[in-house]
């Protein structure tokens, strides 16, 4: 068993990262549960953002760090939010209030102008210092609906329709979700990495 520490404190990373790890002998706590305070993000990238956050927590926990960046880019906002997703609507913004400045500032923008993607930066350390990090990426295409729908997922998930559906992904079942999305596929990808450098094995 492989015990590692997440990068982040969202409840609702830990629980789609938890159930995609969770045929692999790979054990995640959150740096919260363990008493570490966040790194500041202060990176331009996802990649530079996923890699402040594993390398200051896997240098606070002393063991491997799991971190991810992802983020929300409005094809008609010119990429917005971006890296800022989390923080859109300022620093400490919840999820509702990031996605409320979404919607405004695409009001009256049309539904075919209206597309976008997730991305998701996945990167593992083997500690704080380590020279060659494991790095995975991830897209999910779509476009952002008029109004949000839907309970589940998080973040700007009640307003995001998927490529190829009618249902945002708040609306998927977590297992649907967990197939299809970004963070999914960065995941896998990472996965395979772990498997071919030997840190876990084959299944």
């Amino acid at each position: 068993m492989i015990r590692a520490v997440l990068a982040s404190s969202n409840a609702g990373k830990l629980r789609e990262l938890g159930a995609l790890l969770a045929p692999c002998a790979i054990e995640l706590a959150t740096q919260q549960q363990l008493g570490i305070a966040p790194a500041e993000e202060t990176g331009d990238t996802f990649l530079a953002n996923a890699l402040l956050k594993a390398r200051h927590a896997a240098a606070a926990a002393r063991r491997p760090a799991l971190a991810d960046d992802s983020g929300l880019a409005v094809d008609a906002l010119d990429g917005r939010p971006g890296v800022r997703s989390a923080r859109y609507a300022g620093a400490g913004a919840t999820d509702q209030q990031n996605l409320d400045k979404l919607l405004e500032e695409l009001a009256g923008v049309a539904t075919a102008r209206r597309t976008a993607r997730y991305h998701c930066v996945i990167v593992w350390v083997r500690d704080a210092a380590d020279p060659q990090p494991l790095i995975a990426h991830g897209t999910w295409e779509g476009r952002i609906a008029p109004a949000p729908a839907g309970s589940g997922g998080f973040g700007y998930d009640p307003v995001f329709i998927p490529a190829g559906m009618t249902c945002t992904a708040a609306q998927l079942d977590p297992q649907e979700k967990n197939r299809v999305s970004h963070r999914a596929q960065a995941l896998r990808a990472l996965l395979a990495m772990l498997r071919a450098a030997g840190y876990i094995a084959a299944p």
